[in-house]
């Protein structure tokens, strides 16, 4: 299987900006924000999608959304709050098929989202 974008920017083979890397995940900036902070935090190990995880991924799936509140901190939004969001499969809006989470905020987000 070709790597995907993410596995290329995480082997740095396609630059991209970054807000926060550790050994398990990196966190870039979306090129393409839906919102005024919009940024996705991806294993480094392939995990195709959440529902392809295993039990043996959980330590991964935790450090996720632990680096996503990380992040959060880090650009300013735990005061007014923000959304984590994972897709999974075309009818989730999943456009890599590479796990990584959505990190949402800057502004108010509507819900019901879609």
């Amino acid at each position: 299987m070709p790597k995907t974008i993410f596995q290329k920017i995480i082997d740095r083979e396609i630059p991209a900006k970054l807000a926060h890397e550790d050994e398990h995940c990196i966190a870039i900036h979306d090129i393409n924000p839906q919102a005024p902070v919009h940024v996705l935090v991806i294993p480094k190990r392939h995990i195709a999608r959440v529902a392809e995880a295993q039990a043996s991924d959980q330590a991964v799936l935790g450090h996720l959304l632990l680096s996503a509140a990380t992040v959060a901190r880090k650009l300013g939004l735990e005061a007014n709050g923000f959304r984590i969001v994972i897709n999974n499969g075309r009818d989730g809006g999943e456009t890599v098929p590479h796990l990584h989470v959505h990190l949402l905020g800057g502004r108010p987000l509507a819900w019901p989202p879609g």
